[in-house]
């Protein structure tokens, strides 16, 4: 009979986490990351900003995955004016703020030495250090049996599982969106690559006609003999 019991309380201890955690969108936090390709016009530059609470990390990721010379400038600017990060002409790159300060990080892009081309840009930004607990000690307490145990399975070494498995899950989406722009930026340049090389093979074979034509027709000029023969 008891154990019965304990084997039912068992399973209503997992049914009420798996229900609070599937019914509750804030059961791992509020998601800060974010990800976002955009079309960048030629001689133009673009700004976006990212909200950080003190003591975090932010990870920006960006890569040019479309237009001519697949590059641009990059800058990442302080709440307070600082500018932590400036590079030029660059087709990609990774770049972490640790620790952060409390504001708006301002994200530039900028396409002003290109006159004529516009490059299509996917950046991804990664926040750590907030919001990213599994609920609170206080929501986790109120799970526990009117007894006060735990049975065998500690409410903590669920959390920590849980806290984990979602971490790993985030990272590995964030693996596949950064694949997927690679995997973009590759079919782009092939597919610039296919038009220069169908263009210029067309082009070699109307030359190589247009040069057979005329050594046909310099040929039969040589042997071409109007003057008349009398007999």
């Amino acid at each position: 009979m008891n154990h019965a019991l304990t084997n039912r309380g068992r399973l209503l201890v997992f049914a009420v986490v798996f229900l609070w955690c599937a019914g509750s969108v804030s059961c791992f936090g509020q998601n800060q990351d974010s990800e976002f390709t955009f079309l960048l016009p030629a001689g133009r530059s673009e700004c976006f900003f990212q909200t950080a609470i003190k003591n975090g990390t932010m990870e920006v990721e960006y890569q040019v995955i479309a237009g001519a010379g697949m590059d641009v400038d990059f800058t990442i600017v302080s709440p307070r004016g600082v500018r932590l990060v400036l590079e030029s002409r660059r087709s990609d790159g990774v770049h972490v703020v640790e620790p952060t300060e409390e504001g708006d990080y301002e994200i530039c892009f900028d396409n002003s030495f290109s006159r004529f081309s516009e490059k299509m840009v996917f950046f991804e930004i990664i926040i750590e250090g907030q919001g990213g607990d599994v609920g609170g000690d206080d929501e986790w307490a109120g799970l526990e049996e009117p007894d006060g145990s735990l049975l065998e399975y500690k409410l903590e070494d669920i959390k920590e599982s849980m806290e984990s498995l979602h971490k790993r899950l985030e990272r590995s989406r964030q693996m596949q969106t950064v694949l997927r722009a690679f995997e973009a930026r590759d079919r782009n340049l092939l597919e610039d690559n296919l038009w220069r090389v169908s263009f210029w093979s067309c082009a070699s074979v109307v030359v190589m006609l247009c040069v057979a034509l005329t050594q046909v027709y310099t040929v039969r000029k040589l042997f071409d003999d109007k003057r008349r023969v009398y007999t």
